[in-house]
């Protein structure tokens, strides 16, 4: 896939391993309606604007907003829908095909909080839970029948807990990638609404 030119901002999450596994994963059919929850950059929205026109980013952090803005812009990209708020707010009685997320998985304490925006994209409280569970409550009524989430998550935030969670709400879901980093693994949790 072709590099697309990415700016970054002090108060954005600057795109690391966690974005790439998640872009380069991406189980979107032409057509399909997608939302990324998180958008950041918006580097994984500009990979899936290369597999379908239909495409809404949120973010709670407006820096992040406006910043995915300039990086589509920059890329030639005009197909992507910026919301700004927290994960489903934005688009309370939609539905989509495809729901991405690349989750704030880390574990925190108050100590570990920075007092700026760029902590929503790794604030995961106490467990690493913290929204991850909150968008494990939401997410169904916003997947269309058939349709796919894929989370990012570290080991650290329970993989486990996960699934069994997705497992609940009547989804399958599956580990479909792993990668090692010093003292966690990053995974790429891919879950199909039946």
């Amino acid at each position: 896939m072709p590099d697309f030119i990415i700016n970054t901002d002090d108060n954005v999450y600057v795109p690391a391993e966690d974005s790439y596994m998640l872009a380069d994963n991406l189980q979107i059919k032409p057509g399909q309606s997608v939302l990324e929850i998180g958008t950041g950059s918006g580097i994984v929205a500009m990979y899936a604007s290369r597999l379908t026109d239909n495409i809404t980013v949120t973010d709670i952090n407006f820096d992040a907003c406006e910043l995915a803005r300039k990086n589509f812009e920059d890329n030639g990209i005009e197909n992507i829908e910026i919301l700004f708020g927290n994960l489903f707010e934005p688009v309370k009685n939609r539905k989509f095909d495809v729901i991405l997320f690349n989750t704030p998985y880390l574990p925190t304490e108050d100590g570990d909080v920075i007092e700026d925006t760029i902590n929503y994209a790794f604030d995961g409280g106490l467990n690493g839970r913290k929204v991850i569970d909150v968008f494990l409550n939401e997410v169904k009524n916003h997947l269309n029948d058939g349709g796919i989430v894929q989370l990012i998550q570290s080991s650290l935030s329970g993989n486990e807990e996960t699934l069994e969670k997705l497992d609940k709400l009547g989804f399958i879901a599956e580990i479909a990638e792993k990668e090692h980093f010093f003292f966690e693994d990053i995974t790429l949790i891919n879950a199909y609404k039946i």
